[in-house]
This record gives structure tokens, sequence and C-alpha cells, in this order.
């Protein structure tokens, strides 16, 4: 085929695939077509892009990067080719593995700009998926404020049970597993994961343990089979009702409450451990110091606290989500290094004790969400609809290789609080866990 590099340099309209050659400098790892006819990329490759309507290339003019990429992709105007909507991790790979696009001189950038079409550098609406930016939520409250967490939260969280039944599976588990080996299933790595914070956490019948940000009660119902007496609670409203009707179903009732609330809400105390599994990332950076230091007056003297979240890295970079998933997936979300983590809790007199980067489990656990996601893909769009679905799995496609190319990590600390005397309340001199 032609393409532009083989042109003679004249100011003549260029194609749509022309234009995207120029921007990936002849490097495109994939096929791509459009809907003015034109096509470009390796003959043999194996994954790809359509670009089928105008209103894409709008979304792709106006917000360049991942951004307009989301949008078309989102709305319909892009389609996946050689991988399906609802796990499109090898086609992530191929644009990850390719040379940064690079911007064209100017004189070329006006071919481009007269070629594309002023039409198109004007905004269009988003998919209605999208949420607004983090400088035009002030309306919701300030950020990390209890009213913008609650919206943050139900955005996410409040999808639909049965859409996260068909993405989860039956444990209705959102957070990294621990596969005990490589042919673990996803149920049996996520009751594994149970068990190790569990373990960690010391936990014996009789005990009292809190879980914040408990989702659908996971953490919460494994302990109270186990005997412990375990409040959780969860800002979503679809998590809690859920969590509370499982728990009746099992019988736990007596032992096991899930709430619907601000886990800052929390007024009982003394409990023998804490678990937070997955709520550190809504919470804020600048809420750290707050944040830990609620969880260690939760704490009896001796007791252990586990915390369970993303981390990046390093503890350098921003902490701000980017474009797409601050948009679609979590807004006003932060994550830092596991660092940080450390320091901010031991900067309210917990003692770390031990910490364990679960980065590979999360890649695969994220792989088997979309496992499930394609095996169920028919029912979920019936249930949330297309666009819904499409975020999903370009979601949790990418995240599975943030996670395998470690541009996120994810991270178990483990700390006491000790009394006025040091006194860890006799904790073994070595971990006392199974791995």
């Amino acid at each position: 085929m032609t393409t532009y590099k083989d042109r003679a340099p004249d100011r003549s309209r260029l194609s749509l695939a022309e234009i995207l050659e120029i921007f990936a400098a002849g490097q495109l790892p994939l096929k791509f077509t459009a809907y003015d006819g034109s096509s470009t990329g390796p003959d043999d490759a194996v994954v790809g892009l359509d670009l089928r309507r105008p209103r894409g290339t709008t979304y792709l003019a106006t917000a360049p990067g991942e951004l307009g990429l989301a949008r078309a992709y989102v709305a319909g105007d892009i389609e996946p080719v050689g991988v399906h909507p609802g796990d499109p991790y090898e086609l992530l790979r191929a644009l990850a593995a390719s040379s940064a696009f690079k911007r064209p001189p100017a004189r070329v950038l006006a071919n481009i700009i007269a070629s594309i079409g002023l039409e198109h550098l004007l905004p269009v609406a988003p998919p209605p998926q999208e949420a607004l930016p983090r400088w035009r939520r002030v309306a919701e409250g300030l950020r990390h404020s209890k009213s913008r967490d609650a919206d943050a939260i139900h955005h996410h969280y409040d999808v639909s049970n049965a859409f996260y039944r068909y993405v989860l599976g039956p444990s209705m588990t959102y957070t990294c597993a621990c596969y005990p080996d490589e042919s673990a299933t996803l149920e049996q790595a996520q009751d594994n994961k149970y068990r190790l914070v569990f373990e960690k956490l010391r936990l014996r019948p009789g005990d009292r343990l809190l879980d914040v940000g408990c989702g659908w009660g996971g953490m919460v119902r494994y302990a109270a089979r186990h005997g412990v007496h375990a409040l959780g609670v969860t800002l979503s409203a679809e998590q809690a009702g859920w969590a509370q009707r499982a728990i009746a179903d099992e019988g736990l009732s007596d032992c096991a409450e899930v709430r619907h609330g601000d886990y800052r809400d929390i007024t009982e105390s003394r409990f023998d451990a804490v678990s937070s599994i997955g709520l550190t990332e809504h919470i804020g950076v600048a809420n750290y110091p707050a944040y830990f230091a609620f969880l260690q007056a939760r704490l009896r003297p001796g007791g252990l606290l586990l915390n369970h979240c993303i981390t990046r890295p390093d503890n350098r970079a921003d902490a701000s989500a980017g474009f797409f998933i601050d948009r679609y997936v979590f807004p006003d979300g932060e994550l830092t290094g596991s660092g940080r983590i450390i320091t901010e809790a031991q900067n309210v007199g917990l003692e770390v004790v031990h910490e364990e980067n679960l980065r590979q489990h999360y890649a695969m656990t994220l792989r088997d969400w979309c496992r499930n996601l394609v095996e169920h893909w028919d029912e979920a769009v019936a249930e949330v609809g297309l666009s819904t679905a499409r975020v999903w799995g370009l979601y949790m496609a990418g995240s599975r290789l943030g996670f395998e190319s470690n541009v996120v990590q994810l991270h178990q600390v483990l700390a006491v609080k000790t009394d006025d005397h040091g006194d860890d309340g006799g904790l073994p001199l070595r971990p006392w866990w199974t791995a």
C-alpha cells in the first residue's frame, strides 16, 4: 500500500491512515482502518483498530492521548479488531510496545488540521459514562469530603450487583487475589487471600474485627465463619445491601454486620484487628495522616492493622490517576508508593512489622476477571449496556498490563499498635502465617 512517507511532500489532503502514520512515525504495530477507506499498519498484524465514525475523529482531535482514544472506544466509534471488547489486552499490549507518538513539524501539523477539517476541532459531548473533570466536581463537595467520596464510590461501585457477579465470580471479591500456585482458580485465590489476611491479623474465635471499605463483605463473612465478630462498612448502598443478605443467608447475623456509611463514622473502638482491603486508593494521599490515626484509634493495644492497596513503584510520582481512570473508573482516586504508606502508619505510632508486594497476583486476578467478562459478555451488556461493559474491559485489561509492567503494584502492610511501653502483645519473633 502507499504510505505517507512514499508521497511527495505537498499540501494535498491527507487520509486518516496517513495522519496516524505521521504521528506514529511509521512504526504502527497494528492494523488501522478508517471510515474514509484508508488503512495502514503491517499486513500480518493480528490486532487492530477500526475508526468507524467521524465523531471518533473529533474525540481524538480534541483530546489527544488516552482520553480521546477512550472516548472514541467507549462510544463505539473505534472498534477493536482481533480481540474481544471484554478483554482487549493483546491490543493494548501492542500499543504499549510501540514507540511514543511524536508531534509533527508545524508545516505538517497545519496540513493535518486542514485535512481533518476545523469542524473536528470543536469538542462534542463525551460518552455519558464519563465523570466530570476534577475541577468541575466542586458541586459535589471538596475533594475527599464525605459527600464527594460518596459520589465517587457510587459512580464505580453501584453499577449493578448482577454485573459485578458476572465479572468477579461467586466470591464477589473486588480486590487482588493471592494465588497459591499458577494453576489455582480465581475462587481458590480469593479464598486464599482472605485466609492470608486472617492469619496475618492473628484472629481467633471471639476476637473483634473492623473491616473498612468492606465491599460485598467477603472478609467480614470469612472472619465470621471462623468465629470472629466482624463489622464492615462501605459507602456503596448496593454493596451493603448485598452483603447483609449474604450474611443472613449464611446464618452469620449473630457475629457479622455490614453498614452503609463512611468509615469515619465508626464510633466503636478496641478492636483486636482492623483490615483495610482496597480502600486507601480512594481516600487521598493528603488524608493519610488522619486515616491511619483513625484506624490506630480503633485498635486495642496489641491490635493489628492490615492495609492492602494498590501503590506506585516509587514515592515521587504525582498521586492523581490518569485521565481515563479518573473520568471513567475511579473519580478522585490517588496512588502513591508503599514507602508513603509505611511512613504515615509509623507517624501515628503504629509499628510496621511486615510488608509484601503482590503485584503479579493482581495481574493474574485481572486476567481472570477479563475471562469472566468475556464468558458472560452478552449478559453483562444486557445488564449495564455496551458502553459501560466496554469501559470495564478496557480498564481491566489496561490495569493487567500496568501490573505486569510494574507501572503499579499491590502492597500489604501489617502493623501493630504497641502500648506506651512498646509492648506488641507478644507477637512471635518471625512471621506466623503460611505463605
